[in-house]
This record gives structure tokens, C-alpha cells and sequence, in this order.
């Protein structure tokens, strides 16, 4: 027989969330993923919950998924937590809201338990970027944590997967202000992989049944892909993530971070199961970050700057979608925007010498009026 355990990472087909029991069970099999859980351990299945939203929508962790997971840990005798600090004021209303709009409540049938634990504190660490980190209590009572992504455009890292998930730990009004600390997009990865390290989550697993193109995390478009991804790190969980959506690892900033740590082979150095170029959707929408990065190179620094002021992607309104809530105002944590009038309507304007190009704007407009705009350099360079 073959020794399914000498596998880090599976990927397999998941056509729809009717089989989401069948090809967890082949995933996890194939890497011993569930083989630490012994009997009264405590498990917290951190998913992505970032808005209530529907599962229909495709910009959280589907609910079948959590529920099948939630299954199997009980089966092992492990008693479920499911949980997430959503964007905006981390409080008993809002979880309740996120928790009934996203679905969550079918794991709880389950036999999960939802975290209603909205405290939080500020611990020393020692990361290579961060230092202080900020996290929901919650993740302190538990034996193991599970990341359970949702695998999504992103308009800063370009990919939202396993590695991405863990930034849920910080509170949400707290979100914002961690954005602000580090507007610089490889600072901000190395952040994340602090993060990660930190928590080190025993397994990653990533719903991509149907994910989320174009203008993610939240307001793109919901797009079939058809797998399951499984991976004893988040790292090779996103590795096998970004092939999935035709991204070169380089151009996903956590993806070349946790590299140069020597965190995450290349994939094709990856103990794989399966095979997720055959399940690759070749025309996914995605916002590359890093792809053009050679075009900034300059031995004359006037002509750098010109170039990566050409090439800088940014947040920009819809005017048409916008209904003026003034959340994008509220969020910003460079206070970069302030609400003015034109034609008798009310519109967000962005002070470009503030903008740190956090896009957290961008990532919880309730209408999708904030998108991320790409010149049209950047646009003819990548078609």
C-alpha cells in the first residue's frame, strides 16, 4: 500500500460543496492532517468570516466545509470552536450578525461551538516585522488551531489564502491601525508570516470551490474553481494556491516572503498529492502586484519614481455605486479621505499623498463602490 502520509499538501477536485465530507477525507488522508487530534483536545477552526455575507457571495469560508470539518474533529473526540474577528467593531452584535449571514450556524448544528469571546490583548513577539501583536482571546483556549481560508483576489497581497486568514486574529478596529504600521507591501508580508509563526497553525486548509476574482477580498466576483486544498503549513497551502489561479509565487509578496525565510519550498519542491495544474482556471482574474516589479529599476532616481508612479495601483470610487455611508472614511487608518460634494451628491475623495494603499477601503465597501485601479500602463502590460 502507498504511504498517503508522506505527503505535506493535497489538492484535490471538489466539484461542489455536496462533496465537500469526501474530498476532505481524501485530502486529509493523503497528509495525516487529523492524525494530532486526540481525544479532549480543543480545536479552534479559525475561518474567514471577514463580513456577513452569504456562502453565496464567496467571500467566506463556506459553511458545508466548516461543518465537515467540524465532523470529523468530533469523530476524533475533539471538542470545536469556529471563530474569526470580522472587519469593523469586534462585539457580541456583531458576531451574531456575521455568524447567521455566513452560514455558521450549520457547523454549530454540527456540534461546533460559536466563539462569542470578544476580548482581546497585546502580547510580545518575536517577528522579523512585528513585534506587538494585538489578538482576540479566544485563540488562547485551545489545544490546536486550524486555518480554514476562502481563496480570493486581493487588491494589496494579490492573493487572499491560508497565509493571509490569520491576519482575522487581530481584532477588527485594530485591523486597520496594523495596516497603517506597515503600508509597505513586503513589510506588511513579513507581518504576516510573523503572525503565522506565532500561531502556527497544526493545518491550513483552503476552500476553493468557488472563489472570489476581480476585485477581492470582498466585493469581486464569485468564480468556480473546483478543489480542495489541504496543507500541514499555510505556506504550501497557498503554493499550491496561487498555481490553482495561475499566480506566480513571485508575485505573491507572503508567498516570496515566507521563501526567503526558508518557510516554503517552491512548489515543485513540495511533497505534493494531486495535481492542481489540471484544476488551474487560466483566465482568473486576479490583481498582480509584483509582476511588474522589474520595470522600476532605475539607475537614475528621478526616472525610478516616474515609472512606479506609473505602475502603482490604487484605490479608486465608483461614483455610481457609492451611497455615501462613509465606512471607507471611518476605516481608513491613514485618514486619507474626506467626503465631498459635487452635483448634489456626496462622494469620498482619497488624498493621495496620505494614501497608504492598504485598500482596507477598498476590501469592506458594503456596495462595492471602492475598486482597485490599475493605470493604463499596467493594463496594457498585462494583457
Amino acid at each position: 500500500m502507498e504511504d498517503m502520509n508522506k505527503y505535506t499538501c493535497a489538492v484535490v477536485p471538489c466539484e461542489s460543496y455536496e462533496n465537500a465530507g469526501a474530498a476532505m477525507v481524501t485530502a486529509l488522508d493523503a497528509i495525516g492532517g487529523l492524525d494530532f487530534v486526540k481525544p479532549g483536545m480543543r480545536i479552534v477552526i479559525k475561518a474567514n468570516l471577514v463580513a456577513p455575507m452569504a456562502p453565496s457571495a464567496c467571500a467566506t469560508t463556506h459553511p458545508a466545509m466548516v461543518t465537515a470539518l467540524t465532523k470529523l474533529l468530533i469523530a476524533r473526540g475533539a471538542s470545536v470552536v469556529v471563530g474569526d474577528s470580522p472587519g469593523g467593531i469586534l462585539n457580541a452584535a456583531t458576531l451574531a450578525s456575521n455568524y447567521r449571514a455566513t452560514g455558521m450556524h450549520e457547523a454549530e448544528k454540527a456540534g461546533a461551538a460559536l466563539n462569542k469571546n470578544t476580548a482581546s490583548h497585546t502580547v510580545e513577539i518575536p517577528g522579523k516585522t512585528m513585534h506587538r501583536l494585538t489578538y482576540t482571546d479566544y485563540l488562547d483556549d485551545c489545544d490546536a488551531i486550524i486555518d480554514f481560508a476562502k481563496l480570493k483576489a486581493h487588491g494589496m497581497v494579490g492573493m487572499s489564502g491560508a497565509v493571509k486568514n490569520m491576519y482575522g486574529v487581530i481584532p477588527g478596529l485594530v485591523k486597520p491601525e496594523t495596516h497603517y504600521l506597515y503600508p509597505d507591501v513586503n513589510d506588511f508580508a513579513d507581518m504576516l508570516i510573523d503572525i503565522n509563526e506565532y500561531f502556527k497553525p497544526r493545518l491550513a486548509l483552503i476552500d476553493a470551490v468557488d472563489g472570489m476574482e476581480g476585485n477581492g477580498p470582498t466585493a469581486g466576483t464569485p468564480r468556480h474553481i473546483g478543489a480542495f486544498i489541504a496543507a500541514r503549513t499555510t505556506y504550501e497551502a497557498d503554493a499550491a494556491a496561487a498555481r490553482l489561479i495561475g499566480l506566480d509565487p513571485n508575485g505573491v509578496p507572503t508567498l516570496l516572503a515566507a521563501e526567503k525565510r526558508g518557510l516554503c519550498p517552491p512548489l515543485e519542491k513540495i511533497k505534493l498529492f494531486g495535481d492542481p495544474d489540471a484544476l488551474a482556471v487560466k483566465d482568473f482574474k486576479s490583481v498582480p502586484r509584483r509582476s511588474l516589479s522589474f520595470m522600476k529599476s532605475s539607475k537614475v532616481p528621478l526616472v525610478g519614481k516616474v515609472i512606479e508612479k506609473a505602475l502603482v495601483q490604487k484605490p479608486m470610487p465608483v461614483k455610481k455605486k457609492c451611497v455615501a455611508c462613509q465606512k471607507c472614511l471611518r476605516l481608513c487608518p491613514a485618514k486619507a479621505i474626506t467626503m465631498v460634494s459635487r452635483g448634489g451628491k456626496t462622494y469620498p475623495h482619497i488624498d493621495r499623498k496620505k494614501c497608504i494603499r492598504c485598500f482596507c477601503c477598498q476590501e469592506f465597501c458594503p456596495k462595492a463602490a471602492m475598486i482597485v485601479h490599475r493605470t493604463w500602463i499596467v493594463r496594457l502590460l498585462q494583457k
